[in-house]
């Protein structure tokens, strides 16, 4: 199977060397800029489970022929440009898997090229990029999820490809609350870490803390259930926890975009999650917070 990864980032950098470097036929579409330093030195991933360094990768800054699997690792305000550059390589029988986060990014895959065409995925992994272009990986978290989203689409063909990879992809048979889950628990931890500027372990050790990050949990979960996704007992329970647990260092890569005054995917995420509470009217006044104090920020810095 012909897998095209949009960018060579953290995300779709990691899966992507790890496919290639399992002998899977992996192309890599990057900008002129990646392609360079790719070119210079190869793509090196940093990880505590085994680095992986691949002197060489196939790569290309324009995607001309079609591939069976497309991999689409980008920012959320990439979206339009993501999807225009792998037109070309969508063909008749091509399947795209998004690893974007939330919920809002489907809706305008599924009217550029289908539903059928559109695949549900969700990857949780912690991943940056230091200066020299390597990916780092933060931590031995690498769970890939995916999933069909209509009776029409072959999604075993894709997990079958995507095994190789030592990742551990796993098949849901509900990918649509799979990726309600995560978008619950995302804008949660990213809405409190941005909120306080501060690890969720520093949040829980003060004196209301973890109360204000399990008002916000609840708020979110709140909005799943009144979509019709509510969360399972157990992943509601392990999500608190790690939502008040006072020994992580953990922080959402919101607020490292934020810290770096960079654009972050706060509209695609918390927005979004707004968006929904109040059309369904459900009260969320932790969320409203978190997400003007983020408007508030992209005023104050003029990013995007």
């Amino acid at each position: 199977m012909k897998i095209l990864v949009l960018g060579a980032g953290g995300i779709g950098g990691y899966f992507g060397a790890r496919l290639a470097a399992a002998g899977q036929d992996v192309t890599f579409l990057v900008r002129p800029a990646r392609a360079e330093r790719l070119a210079e030195h190869g793509l090196v991933v940093r990880s505590p489970l085994g680095d992986c360094i691949l002197p060489k990768i196939h790569f290309v800054t324009k995607a001309e022929q079609s591939a069976d699997l497309i991999l689409l690792a980008c920012k959320a305000y990439d979206l339009a440009s993501a999807m225009e550059a792998i037109t070309p390589a969508v063909g008749p029988g091509s399947l795209i898997l998004p690893l974007l986060n939330g919920l809002r990014h489907m809706d305008d895959l599924d009217a550029h090229f289908g539903q059928d065409r559109v695949l549900g995925g969700s990857c949780h992994i912690g991943v940056t990029l230091n200066e020299a272009g390597e990916i780092l990986h933060l931590n031995s978290l690498q769970r890939f999820i995916l999933g069909a989203r209509t009776p029409h689409q072959q999604a075993e063909a894709a997990h079958a490809a995507l095994l190789p990879g030592g990742f551990g992809p796993v098949l849901s048979p509900d990918i649509t609350q799979t990726m309600w889950d995560k978008f619950a628990f995302l804008t949660a931890y990213a809405g409190i870490t941005c909120l306080m500027r501060a690890s969720i372990g520093a949040i829980a050790a003060t004196r209301n803390g973890a109360a204000i990050a399990l008002a916000l949990f609840d708020e979110c979960a709140a909005v799943a259930k009144a979509s019709g996704h509510p969360l399972g007992q157990d992943f509601a329970d392990s999500s608190r926890a790690m939502m008040t647990d006072v020994k992580s260092s953990g922080t959402a890569s919101m607020l490292r975009d934020l810290q770096h005054g960079a654009r972050t995917e706060h509209e695609h995420i918390l927005g979004d999650m707004l968006n929904r509470a109040e059309k369904l009217a459900v009260a969320t006044p932790v969320l409203k917070i978190a997400h003007a104090h983020l408007q508030a920020y992209c005023i104050l810095t003029q990013a995007p």
